[in-house]
């Protein structure tokens, strides 16, 4: 007896790994109904252990392996591959899958959704001509953008010349059960001995590359310990996460000699406990989409020091929710810590605002509600 199954999504990214956008996606399918849609991802690279995160059933993973530079191959296997899966929407994420979409083009009735999380280092700010008119082109193809603030729905719209009617703004969301739980008492279980109780910690979490520009916050962190302050002694810094320059940055934590100061972490997944540990949580990002680990550190109930760009100014309300700063500005940031750290009072408030304010608008509910609008509009 033959039965109706329900539409398809082939969701074509770079790769599954650690980052803002992956958490977005496998949030995303985690939550939405069963019986709504069925998902594969295809990664054009591969897939590390982040794919655990999937919770959703029947969700395939599939793997291409394209090669580093130009690798005609992998044209060929996605095409055959969307041959056999027959989706019934292509959804493609971020500048490195936008291509794709031209493969779509031989799958007759598919709908093209193409989501814009944040640009590529090389192109902090989207001016990049033989880029926009590759997103121009596809354009015409691609029947719906996706941007994930307004920031980049903006600049979709003004530099990129996408037609209004193509264009839809959807914020991320944040699982508020799982980091709204303060405990103070978890703060002595998961960082260092040299971390007792006392100290005053200041975190950070995101991939160690040049784009999250962990070196700015090293160099204020440093600052902050070598000025004349009756806290400097109590002041830690808590990097999390791993990636190319991990290696470049504990060499020079060493230079600095700050290695009883500074706990490098590496890539873990207790984000939860290792955010509630903190006091104050620093993004000195180049750029950024919207930050996952913003809002995480907002529904964690921490104030919020990050640099003016992205989406950051769409989360962060200066000096209420926390604090903007600029670029690449150590000395800035600083000055604006040690403001924060020696009023117990300015934390509280700061944090307990942000706290109301992702509960009021960023909950993965309105978001996965807001994405099957936007497939269930495309497939009418």
């Amino acid at each position: 007896m033959k039965t109706n199954k329900p539409p398809l999504i082939a969701h074509i990214i770079y790769a599954l790994g650690t980052g803002g956008l992956e958490n977005g996606l496998v949030n995303i399918i985690n939550r939405m109904p069963t019986d709504k849609y069925r998902h594969v991802i295809i990664c054009l690279t591969h897939a590390t252990d982040f794919a655990k995160r999937i919770t959703a059933p029947n969700v395939i993973v599939i793997e291409l392996h394209k090669r580093e530079g130009h690798d005609l191959g992998v044209y060929w296997r996605l095409q055959k591959l969307l041959w056999t899966l027959k989706p019934n929407i292509v959804h493609t994420r971020n500048l490195a899958a936008l291509e794709m979409q031209a493969l779509t083009l031989l799958l007759p009735g598919v709908k093209r959704v193409h989501g814009e999380h944040g640009r590529d280092i090389y192109d902090l700010h989207g001016q990049n001509k033989k880029y926009n008119r590759l997103r121009k082109v596809m354009s015409y193809v691609v029947h719906r953008y996706i941007a994930v603030s307004q920031d980049l729905e903006n600049w979709l719209l003004t530099t990129v010349n996408i037609p209004r009617e193509k264009v839809q703004q959807l914020y991320n969301g944040v699982d508020l059960t799982r980091f709204n739980q303060l405990d103070d008492t978890i703060k002595t279980d998961v960082l260092p001995p040299e971390f007792a109780k006392g100290c005053l910690v200041i975190g950070t979490v995101g991939r160690v590359a040049a784009v999250k520009d962990q070196l700015t916050l090293l160099k204020a962190f440093d600052i902050l310990v070598k000025c004349d302050s009756d806290i400097s002694d109590k002041l830690r810094l808590v990097i999390v996460g791993d990636g190319p320059l991990f290696t470049a940055l504990k060499e020079q934590v060493s230079a600095l000699g700050l290695e009883d100061k500074i706990w490098l972490a590496g890539d873990r997944k207790d984000i939860p406990d290792l955010l509630r540990s903190m006091d104050i949580f620093v993004l000195p990002s180049l750029g950024e989409g919207i930050s996952n680990t913003v809002l995480e550190a907002m529904a964690t109930g921490l104030p919020v020091v990050a640099t003016r760009v992205g989406g950051n100014p769409e989360l962060i309300e200066d000096h209420h929710t926390g604090i903007l700063v600029p670029v690449g500005n150590s000395e800035e940031m600083a000055r604006v810590l040690l403001d924060i750290v020696n009023d117990k009072s300015k934390l509280s408030a700061m944090g307990a605002a942000g706290l109301a304010k992702v509960q009021r608008q960023f909950h993965w509910d309105i978001t996965v509600a807001n994405y099957l609008a936007v497939y269930d509009g495309l497939l009418k």
